[in-house]
């Protein structure tokens, strides 16, 4: 499995960007998407996860202000980030875990760099 992010970029606070992540190759295997953030010098923070069937789950932080959905398809994430604040800049990485025997298995995408200004 491959993935493709999108969407990263400079905002002012209290703005809105939206995330994308494309999966490609297998797909079927996917059990959950979702997105981690890391700032320098602080250990990286899982933000949000939507599994294969619809659950999601986020960082308390984010809540009410960042939504994870899914396509049709289960093959591309989105993370709609809205009233950002600037304590949410970091470089956001996307990641499925891919169902087999056993843990699953982790992906991640190249990463994108989110800024917000104060």
């Amino acid at each position: 499995v491959q993935l493709v992010e999108s969407g990263g970029g400079l905002v002012q606070a209290g703005g809105s960007l939206r995330l994308s992540c494309v999966a490609s190759g297998n797909t079927f295997s996917i059990s959950a998407m979702g997105w981690y953030r890391q700032t320098p010098g602080k250990q990286r923070e899982l933000v949000a996860t939507i599994t294969r069937g619809g659950n999601t789950n986020y960082v308390d932080s984010v809540k009410g202000r960042f939504t994870i959905s899914t396509d049709n398809a289960k093959s591309t994430a989105y993370l709609q980030m809205n009233s950002l604040k600037p304590e949410d800049t970091a470089a956001y990485y996307c990641f499925i875990d891919e169902w087999r025997p056993g843990p699953p298995a982790k992906y991640w995408g190249q990463g994108t760099q989110v800024t917000v200004s104060s």
